[in-house]
């Protein structure tokens, strides 16, 4: 949900997932932190999940 109201970014739960494990990784290195974002959200268009 932050991705997509902070950044317009509306991406699915793999995606979300890859995000929130690279934040927890750059907590604890410096330098660049690099991920890929799988999938979109329009599968969860009519789902509560968004």
């Amino acid at each position: 949900r932050q991705l997509g109201r902070d950044f317009g970014l509306l991406v699915g739960i793999s995606s979300g997932a890859n995000v929130w494990a690279a934040r927890q990784v750059a907590k604890r290195i410096t330098g660049n932190i690099t991920t890929i974002l799988p999938d979109r959200a329009e599968r969860y268009f009519s789902t509560a999940l968004l």
